[in-house]
């Protein structure tokens, strides 16, 4: 399935064709609009030259950080958000081989496929990955990415679930877009009403 998820081609079409741009797309989601953050890894990749682990976390981190402050700027916050970028690349480097897609395809112990609980332990583990960011990116995978690992819906409820909206695991349109963007909205205003 081709991601839809900027309203960019070139940038959807990176996002679905290299695990590692959806990962650090992930990881820039936050503080910014949801197609900010996955259309940064095509400017990191458009300014870089490069686009795999080992270049990103190789590259020297002054001049990672003007990658993220050139106009448009990949993340509001470059100097913090090209650390957490280098960080996350050398992690990945570290305990996968440098390959995003080793998450959610290297089997577990029994040799089986992994499960949604242990792709969402997997998740949790990398820098910048929370409970929540953890649960919607296995929704995404899930929803959108062919992920098929037994218990994958209850590993990452409530955005699992179908029809609800909630992130950008639910976008596949600008409508879909919308309806996540009006769910949002109205649970930070419920939240204020507390």
């Amino acid at each position: 399935m081709k991601l839809q998820l900027t309203g960019d081609a070139a940038a959807d079409e990176l996002l679905t064709n290299n695990p590692l741009a959806l990962v650090l797309g992930m990881l820039l989601d936050q503080q910014v609009a949801m197609e900010v953050a996955f259309v940064g890894p095509l400017k990191i990749e458009q300014r870089l030259g490069a686009f795999d682990a080992a270049a990103i976390a190789g590259a020297d981190p002054e001049a990672f950080v003007e990658v993220f402050r050139q106009t448009p700027a990949v993340h509001r916050f470059p100097g913090s958000m090209a650390g957490r970028v280098q960080t996350l690349c050398q992690q990945l480097l570290d305990d996968w081989g440098g390959e995003a897609s080793a998450i959610w395809t290297t089997p577990d112990g029994s040799g089986a496929g992994p499960d949604g609980p242990t792709v969402l332990k997997r998740l949790r583990a990398l820098p910048g990955f929370g409970e929540q960011k953890a649960k919607i990116f296995l929704a995404l995978l899930g929803k959108q990415c062919g992920f098929e690992g037994d218990g994958w819906r209850e590993a990452s409820a409530p955005y699992g679930e179908e029809g609800a909206f909630r992130s950008v695991a639910d976008i596949v349109s600008p409508e879909t877009l919308a309806k996540v963007r009006e769910t949002k909205r109205a649970a930070k205003a419920a939240a204020k009403r507390k």
